[in-house]
């Protein structure tokens, strides 16, 4: 793609990361360089512990249209050796901070699949979203199969996939697809003071391990199992006296602990 969209990452003062797809002459369209370059930023802010929770968006009016569909760009011929159906590694579940899609606009087909990666999603009221791959002689991608029938259950998963269909911001909020739908000036504002209350006032260890748990594929009785040996590790320790103490004096906590002790890098 010539001028492929870039991905841009500023970290504010409260340890916020906003990571933005930038190529808006172009709706954001996604391409193999946007895909590594996104998955850079991931590790950049899964690895630094001053990031505490990280924002994605996009820059204009569109959150991300999806592939380049023009026919210069070939986009669904067929693939040279190592091809992946998920070119963005870390995918955003394994970054140990939590992750929020600001759906401020469009978002299609692997825009939206990457939306459904994030631990939360706050959409435009009236964003057009859609994961037409069926429409366009392919499938859905990066595990789109597994996180939205996860997120929402097979008949949900079901009508977005096999139909192809295109729907609107607030009806993804009805669905349980999006956790709210608003304004669409509002979503990224809404989205950075989240991620900014997450970021000063959830423990970063306890956040990344929860995050583990959450996303972890395993049965009812590993979970309760792991549950256990989490707790083994946290209390009686500086921050399970911090976090206490802090709601007792009505203050921001001072956590001691960092993501990156959890173990398990993005």
């Amino acid at each position: 793609m010539s001028n492929p969209t870039t991905v841009r990452v500023d970290v504010d003062s409260s340890g916020v990361a906003l990571i933005t797809f930038d190529g808006p002459e172009r709706l954001n369209a996604f391409s193999a360089e946007t895909a590594a370059a996104l998955g850079e930023a991931y590790r950049r802010c899964d690895a630094d512990d001053t990031v505490r929770a990280v924002v994605l968006t996009g820059a204009g009016r569109a959150f991300c249209a999806g592939a380049d569909m023009t026919a210069a760009a070939a986009a669904f011929e067929r693939p040279e050796d190592g091809f992946s159906a998920s070119p963005v590694q870390p995918p955003a579940w394994r970054v140990r901070k939590l992750v929020i899609a600001a759906v401020n606009g469009h978002a299609i087909g692997i825009g939206l699949t990457l939306a459904l990666q994030c631990d939360i999603r706050l959409v435009a009221q009236d964003a057009r979203l859609a994961i037409p791959q069926v429409r366009r002689g392919v499938v859905g991608d990066c595990a789109v199969h597994y996180t939205l029938k996860r997120a929402v259950g097979l008949a949900v998963a079901a009508d977005v996939l096999l139909t192809g269909r295109t729907f609107t911001g607030s009806e993804a909020a009805a669905l349980g697809i999006a956790s709210r739908a608003l304004p669409a000036d509002e979503v990224l504002p809404a989205a950075l003071d989240l991620a900014r209350d997450v970021a000063v006032n959830a423990n970063p260890a306890s956040l990344a391990y929860s995050k583990r748990l959450l996303w972890a594929e395993t049965n009812v009785d590993e979970v309760a199992a792991q549950e256990t040996t989490v707790h083994l590790k946290l209390m009686g320790g500086p921050d399970a006296a911090e976090g206490p103490a802090a709601w007792r004096e009505k203050r921001p906590p001072v956590w001691h602990s960092t993501a990156s002790q959890t173990g398990d890098p993005a």
